[in-house]
């Protein structure tokens, strides 16, 4: 559970849906009851069958605040029970059952006292949560230096790519795997230990580090990181594998 936020079982109502990427769409559904969330918590979705089974599977939260309407980023998972649905067959106007918000752990606010540089390094779609906090830095006139460092395999793969475009307050930088966008400086490639080095705050800051994507991506990113000097205890990490 969130400290600050109850976590509850409550029922929304999808207001908006549309694609986000070519797997992934994009849900705005309005939760009464929702009592609001910080940014990078994550809540879970339950669906339940006429025969009464149920299904449930977590979904990062790409919104934050006070808020009752919650956005969420789902990408499919081709033999998942709930993301298939969610993607295909979710309509506006659909009712959901929600529980949230949950995640203690892996969550930014601007009322953190700690005045280091944030450091954030995103997989596919590990960037919803990620996001959610640029988001939330971007709504502050003051606070301390943000970075995106995001791999994605190519720019329809991208999410959030307006918005991210957008951003004023967070540096961004995108490492396409498998293809570049047209006219960009850096060619396609997976990350590397030494792009990382040249695209995150070094070690001599002492940022706090969030990290979220497949579980491959989390594990390889994370030692890289401690054998570039940084402090595992400044380490967060959030990883997924597929069984949405």
């Amino acid at each position: 559970m969130t400290a600050g936020f109850r976590a509850a079982w409550h029922v929304g109502r999808v207001v908006s849906r549309r694609a986000e990427t070519r797997s992934a769409v994009r849900l705005e559904i309005e939760v009464p009851t929702w009592p609001g969330n910080h940014a990078g918590s994550h809540l879970d979705i339950r669906l339940t069958a006429p025969d009464g089974y149920q299904a449930s599977r977590s979904y990062s939260i790409a919104s934050s605040g006070p808020a009752t309407r919650v956005v969420l980023a789902v990408d499919e998972v081709l033999s998942g029970e709930v993301s298939p649905y969610v993607v295909h067959d979710v309509r506006e106007g659909d009712e959901l059952e929600v529980h949230g918000p949950l995640g203690r752990y892996f969550v930014w606010t601007p009322e953190d006292p700690d005045p280091a540089p944030v450091q954030l390094i995103a997989g596919g779609s590990g960037v919803v949560p990620l996001f959610a906090m640029a988001d939330a830095r971007e709504r502050q006139p003051h606070g301390t230096d943000f970075r995106l460092l995001y791999s994605a395999r190519t720019p329809d793969d991208v999410f959030f790519a307006s918005e991210l475009g957008a951003l004023t307050k967070t540096r961004v930088d995108i490492v396409h795997s498998r293809r570049s966008p047209l006219g960009s400086p850096r060619p396609p490639g997976r990350l590397t230990q030494e792009s990382l080095a040249e695209l995150t705050f070094p070690a001599g800051v002492a940022p706090r580090i969030f990290v979220c994507g497949p579980t491959p991506f989390v594990e390889t990113v994370s030692r890289w990181l401690s054998e570039l000097g940084q402090d595992p205890a400044r380490i967060r990490t959030e990883r997924f594998g597929g069984s949405g």
